[in-house]
């Protein structure tokens, strides 16, 4: 069995390698030739733990093929995904479907045989259908069926998401097409993975509801946070209680400065889209929207409020910029919202990421690049943790004093415990928990 993935991003890039990886031929088509042209080299453009290993494994092999030639994979595909991009159009937040039907269109004059289109990327519920008529439209002649196979993948963490995940979900209403999609994860039937088989519409909202509950327990966590700072109360043990409830579970509920990335901003807007064009408002989802946003422009006020009120003339290190460790993406990452307001209030910033400040350059051209952490902190009046990465997790407290003006530490992912910085030189603070 042959597979075809249109669009190489996120999703397509790392759905396509893992379904070679399983041993079907897969072709991964993007219109973008010098993307196809690095990837094709063996330079993956992004950063995601081990995918780069397992493109050159399958690459070797002969499973794993990338082009920018759509007509050739889709001919020789029996089932093509679309993984192309749905960002949000304008200022309503609804999902932009102008690259997915156009993908649908380009699939419809390339069909040879019976061919399954699986929507990857996510889409508003009823778009499987709407693809299906423009395919129709296009190619009247065609023998293909929809289906929707929404993905689950947290960025950091997407191999190991695709190939153990907890659930996959398949609309799918042609036997043809749902017998085609359980050969294809076959290998996942044999390790026992959960397997829903639903309808087109179901397999779309379930994404967005997916999303938007676990931008909620983010949200949620983040409010407990702020009542536990006036209450007295410690937000860290307050979730272990929380989570210890089989009902709720411990996933989901660590405090810091706001949820980011490419799906949770992306996908609550566009769920409060179709819910109000539905005549059916989930006023949960729009509350979450706009707690988030204060979330990320509160940030700013703490680090003000730990030095004393004002950060005019002052340097302040941030170690961190991507919105989650293990990865580079900046997409409404919370250091977007923060460092401008710091900037804008007279600070001078210095700061380090693993991986992301070669894309956030760009995004903060006002912020002094380090080589390392400690190299953020000379002379800085303090230093804020915005992205919990392991390589923050073991700093030398007495390097980081000796190196600062004044030692005060922001740690806005609690990765530090109160006990271990009540003996350090450092006026310490973080969410949700008493101080000594």
């Amino acid at each position: 069995m042959r597979v075809a993935v249109i669009g190489s991003g996120y999703v397509g890039l790392v759905s396509g390698t893992c379904f070679s990886e399983f041993g079907f031929d897969v072709t991964c088509v993007d219109h973008d030739a010098k993307k196809i042209n690095r990837l094709t080299s063996g330079d993956v453009p992004i950063f995601e733990p081990g995918l780069d290993h397992l493109i050159a494994t399958n690459r070797a092999a002969g499973r794993l093929h990338f082009t920018d030639d759509i007509t050739s994979a889709v001919k020789a595909a029996d089932i093509v995904f679309i993984a192309v991009g749905t960002e949000s159009r304008g200022s309503d937040g609804a999902a932009d479907l102008l690259y997915v039907e156009k993908a649908a269109r380009d699939i419809a004059h390339n069909l040879d045989g019976f061919t399954v289109i699986v929507t990857k990327s996510t889409v508003p519920v009823g778009t499987a259908k709407r693809l299906a008529d423009i395919v129709r439209e296009a190619s009247p002649s065609a023998d293909f069926a929809m289906a929707s196979n929404p993905e689950f993948l947290r960025e950091g963490s997407a191999i190991e998401d695709f190939m153990r995940p907890d659930r996959v979900i398949i609309g799918v209403e042609d036997d043809r097409a749902k017998e085609s999609l359980r050969k294809l994860y076959r290998p996942l039937f044999l390790r026992d993975t959960p397997m829903l088989f639903t309808s087109l519409e179901t397999a779309e909202l379930t994404k967005y509801a997916a999303n938007a509950f676990l931008a909620t327990k983010i949200t949620f966590i983040n409010q407990i946070a702020d009542l536990c700072e006036e209450l007295g109360a410690n937000v860290q043990d307050v979730a272990n209680g929380l989570g210890l409830d089989s009902r709720i579970g411990p996933k989901f509920l660590h405090p810091g400065p706001g949820y980011g990335g490419s799906c949770f901003p992306k996908d609550t807007r566009a769920l409060s889209v179709i819910a109000r064009d539905a005549g059916k408002p989930i006023t949960i989802v729009d509350a979450v929207i706009d707690a988030n946003l204060r979330r990320k422009e509160d940030v700013a006020g703490r680090v003000i409020s730990a030095l004393g009120g004002s950060v005019g003339g002052k340097k302040i290190g941030v170690l961190g910029v991507s919105f989650k460790p293990n990865t580079d993406d900046m997409r409404e990452a919370p250091s977007l919202v923060f460092i401008p307001a710091l900037i804008a209030a007279g600070a001078a910033i210095s700061a380090y990421d693993p991986a992301a400040m070669g894309v956030a350059e760009p995004l903060l051209p006002d912020v002094a690049w380090c080589k390392d952490p400690y190299d953020t902190m000379l002379d800085a009046d303090a230093v804020v943790i915005a992205t919990e990465w392991n390589a923050f997790r073991a700093l030398d407290i007495n390097r980081m004093a000796a190196l600062m003006k004044q030692p005060v530490l922001v740690d806005l992912r609690n990765i530090y415990t109160v006990e271990e910085m009540s003996g350090s030189p450092f006026a310490y603070h973080s969410i949700g928990r008493p101080h000594s």
